[in-house]
């Protein structure tokens, strides 16, 4: 299938900000959301959320990059969990955007990796627009500025409907990175929106990730 549309075959997208809101209780709303994108109930929908203090370890996960120790987690409040997305171990947490694209990838195009590469795109073009230039590193996941990941990307695609997403540090407590090894790379640091240009905020990121996300999906704006 193309991934080239016109204007007249140009799918709806819904935009559902949560704010700040736990992992477990997002997870279920995502889960939701799948099933009814399956079901033909909703449109293709973008979820924005940031996330109270957490560690999510994808199905792949070594446990051996969670390095916190209990008293670390529970000093510092943060939350585990196991989940269903690819990938190894990453931190979600206050300050950093993380989207949950709910598509139907029929519409679009059934290739996952097509799908992957256009998410990493259109971060690359929305850290531009800040003025923070930022590429991929062959064999490595994530959006990277240097040898340091600014966003980290972990989907699943179930009977290609996808879930899970990306998530971007805007202006994250990086502290927090300390008791994992992120995405299991011990030999390579992390980074964010805000050391990069001091202006940034995440209203305007959030903005700007739904811009690109129509431009690069050819999406309708819907309203919910």
């Amino acid at each position: 299938m193309n991934n080239k549309f016109s204007a007249s075959s140009a799918q709806k997208i819904d935009v559902i900000d949560l704010g700040l809101c736990p992992y477990g209780k997002t997870w279920e709303i995502q889960k939701r959301l799948h099933a009814d994108r399956l079901a033909g109930k909703i449109s293709d929908t973008l979820i924005l959320v940031e996330h109270p203090h957490v560690y999510t370890l994808g199905k792949n996960a070594d446990a051996r990059h969670l390095i916190a120790s209990e008293e670390y987690l529970k000093n510092r409040g943060i939350e585990i969990f196991n989940v269903d997305r690819g990938g190894d171990i990453t931190y979600h947490g206050p300050g950093q955007l993380v989207g949950y694209p709910i598509f139907n990838l029929k519409d679009h195009k059934e290739s996952i990796a097509w799908y992957v590469n256009s998410v990493e795109e259109l971060l690359i073009r929305m850290l531009a627009k800040f003025n923070i230039q930022s590429e991929r590193i062959k064999g490595l996941t994530g959006i990277w500025v240097g040898d340091k990941k600014i966003a980290a990307i972990g989907m699943r695609v179930a009977r290609w409907v996808t879930m899970h997403g990306f998530a971007l540090n805007v202006s994250t407590d990086l502290s927090f990175y300390s008791g994992i090894i992120p995405c299991g790379i011990a030999t390579k640091g992390v980074t964010r929106m805000c050391d990069l240009n001091p202006a940034v905020s995440i209203e305007e990121v959030k903005a700007a990730v739904v811009e690109e996300f129509i431009r690069q999906f050819m999406f309708i704006r819907g309203e919910k």
